[in-house]
């Protein structure tokens, strides 16, 4: 069911290239998204509901969800949904609100300092993607961290459903509403981030877009980054497990399903030095993958771009780890908590039996909108400070700059700018 690899003896440097990973060509994709977004960009709102006719089936006047569906859909949650939000909400508002910067002074020569502030942005939007599932809990993933950052105004985007009246689905309605979002739009795809960029009758534009998305959002992002921030390109979600000897299979087989079940193209790893528990996981996996709702979904996945690796050891397994660089990645390991602290690449790590990753998607506090393909090398997961923007404030007085002007005078003199230098002796003359 999931193939297995041998990289006993590998040298590191051939890791990234024999892992397996879902194909995801975003560069293509540009050019497949380039079209709609300047058609939004030239005719907005016609354009808008042009497109989502013809990839969604629905025909809709606005995209701006009426307040009175935002009620209803809260109104008819199902109570124990709604108190599960409102945990998960507050748990990841506590961990938020500790990512919160303070403005500093550095004080570097008397009448010479230097002030970092933190600004929000003024206007976001928030993609909550809705293709093969809902995703309510990625609601409150987007909203929160901007409410905690400060930002006024948020608007909230997800595809609309042909089944809903055509609508976002009801959950995620109902989610936007628990959290005081007011402003909703049924828009989805690449059209949705191009509203967002440009504006439309129907929404204003926005300075920054974020949230998780398929390969035509993740391209808009990237055709579109500029015009508006973008958090990453979040693609398809995958899940890496380090475990040795000490791991339960029947706790690593349901993780892997777990990740598996969100879409036929997710990608699960899994690396051992056991060659035992790859076998246990094996008789695991056969046993469990026929019980689980979504079998076609986590057999696709677990069949096609998902792999159970075997390593010399846990040096090797970290080194393995490292290189593939997931979105997830849990630890089951004897002492997991300080082969954890060696982990240099994952958007989020999970560390024991008792912390998986449904813990993350949901309730754990921490952030589930996170890299994905191998970014973890060079980019974090959501958080406030993806709201915020540093700004300098400088402020000397003249004695401060008499003090350093010999220093601008050596430094515009070694890259030729005159200008430089006179803009700075015109208030404090050589003497």
């Amino acid at each position: 069911m999931i193939s297995r690899l041998d990289l006993r003896g590998t040298p590191p440097a051939g890791y990234r290239s024999v892992l397996p990973r879902a194909e995801l060509d975003v560069e293509s994709a540009v050019e497949i998204v380039r079209p709609i977004c300047d058609d939004v960009r030239r005719r907005g709102a016609a354009a808008v509901r042009e497109l989502t006719h013809r990839f969604d089936g629905v025909d809709a006047a606005t995209t701006r969800v009426p307040k009175e569906a935002l009620e209803s859909a809260l109104s008819a949650l199902d109570r124990g949904v709604r108190e599960a939000l409102e945990e998960a909400a507050r748990r990841a508002r506590l961990v938020h609100e500790a990512q919160r910067r303070t403005e500093t002074t550095v004080e570097l020569s008397p009448g010479g300092r230097v002030t970092e502030r933190w600004l929000p942005v003024r206007r976001v939007g928030l993609y909550v993607p809705g293709g093969l599932l809902a995703y309510p809990s990625t609601v409150v993933m987007n909203v929160v961290p901007a409410q905690v950052a400060g930002v006024r105004s948020l608007a909230v985007a997800s595809p609309p459903q042909a089944g809903y009246d055509g609508l976002p689905h009801p959950s995620v309605l109902a989610a936007c509403a628990l959290l005081g979002v007011e402003e909703v739009h049924a828009v989805g795809g690449a059209q949705a981030v191009a509203m967002f960029a440009f504006g439309t009758d129907d929404c204003e534009p926005v300075d920054l877009v974020t949230g998780p998305g398929n390969v035509y959002v993740a391209a808009a992002k990237r055709l579109l980054k500029g015009v508006i921030g973008i958090d990453a390109e979040a693609g398809v979600t995958e899940i890496a497990i380090l475990a040795d000897d000490a791991a339960d299979p029947a706790y690593v087989a349901a993780d892997l399903i777990a990740q598996a079940e969100h879409d036929p193209n997710a990608s699960c790893l899994l690396v051992t030095p056991s060659a035992e528990l790859l076998d246990a996981v094996d008789a695991e996996l056969s046993r469990q993958v026929p019980a689980t709702r979504h079998r076609q979904r986590v057999e696709t996945a677990l069949r096609n771009q998902s792999a159970a690796v075997l390593v010399a050891d846990l040096d090797q397994g970290l080194q393995v780890v490292d290189a593939w660089a997931a979105e997830h990645l849990e630890v089951l390991t004897r002492d997991a908590a300080a082969v954890a602290s060696r982990v240099t690449n994952a958007g989020a790590v999970f560390v024991g039996p008792f912390a998986p990753v449904s813990l993350g998607d949901y309730l754990a506090g921490s952030n589930h909108v996170l890299p994905t393909g191998g970014t973890a090398r060079h980019t974090g997961g959501l958080s406030v400070q993806s709201f915020l923007r540093a700004q300098h404030v400088v402020e000397y007085d003249r004695d401060a700059l008499a003090a350093v002007a010999g220093h601008v005078d050596a430094l515009g003199g070694a890259e030729d700018l005159a200008a430089h230098v006179a803009a700075v002796r015109a208030r404090v003359p050589v003497r």
